[in-house]
């Protein structure tokens, strides 16, 4: 069933980015959310929906959890099979930029990561696989990133993280061969996985961390809650995605 239903959520991001990057050049409405630079525009909300329409056609039993809130209402576990969407990640990226966003979404079973999946939008590049499937690139398998350093490699940190100087980052940054910030969990999620960056720390919704650690842990790379733990799959976390090296390194620094 689960091979089933990876070939059908393949074809699923791939029509779903299709229409995305369709409606980026037709006129579509922005709103804010929490602040002016939250934003969620209609096609946010014509993916979800789309994308939930879908999935419970081909999982007719699961639960969705979905940034829009258009899924399941009030998940309080996650036995059995919850989807969680993110039906553009980057809105602002979208909206200023027309680039650096991404879709994701992800299958976890009795609350384990089982399949991800990122699309790269703008460049149509999907990204998927799981624990004991492996990693892709469209159909090319990804080997593991190689275990680098934090000095030797590039780190990605929320700009809030570096502003408010949380937890000593600004020393890990400085620390690093340097810094990077995309605005898009799936963009810096994407740079964990092939490589391009040693470690990504940021406060993450579960559609921001769900596919990518489905992935990132099939790689060899740590996931975990700032403090250590591992993160809760329905709340929000401050989250390291490292190298293990990389993040023994961040550990000494942060204490």
């Amino acid at each position: 069933m689960i091979d089933e239903l990876d070939s059908k959520i393949i074809k699923l991001m791939k029509t779903v980015n299709e229409r995305t990057l369709s409606r980026m050049n037709e006129p579509y409405q922005v709103a804010t959310k929490t602040h002016f630079n939250d934003l969620v525009t209609s096609v946010d909300k014509e993916n979800e929906q789309y994308i939930d329409d879908y999935l419970r056609r081909v999982d007719p039993d699961c639960q969705i959890l979905s940034e829009e809130g258009l899924g399941t209402r009030d998940i309080k576990d996650v036995a059995g099979h919850v989807w969680i969407v993110d039906p553009i990640d980057g809105t602002l990226n979208f909206v200023k930029q027309r680039n650096y966003f991404g879709i994701m979404l992800a299958l976890y079973i009795d609350g384990q990561p089982t399949l991800g999946y990122i699309m790269d939008s703008k460049n149509s590049r999907l990204y998927h696989g799981g624990p004991g499937r492996g990693v892709y690139v469209d159909d090319q398998k990804i080997e593991a990133p190689g275990n680098l350093d934090l000095r030797d490699g590039l780190i990605a940190i929320s700009s809030p993280l570096i502003l408010e100087n949380e937890y000593h980052l600004p020393a890990v940054a400085e620390s690093a061969s340097g810094l990077r910030m995309y605005g898009s969990a799936a963009m810096e999620m994407i740079g964990m996985i092939t490589g391009e960056l040693v470690g990504y720390v940021s406060h993450l919704k579960p559609w921001d961390l769900a596919a990518g650690r489905a992935m990132a842990e099939e790689l060899g790379l740590v996931v975990k809650s700032i403090d250590g733990t591992t993160p809760d799959v329905l709340s929000s976390n401050l989250v390291l995605i490292a190298t293990r090296q990389a993040s023994q390194d961040i550990a000494k620094i942060i204490g």
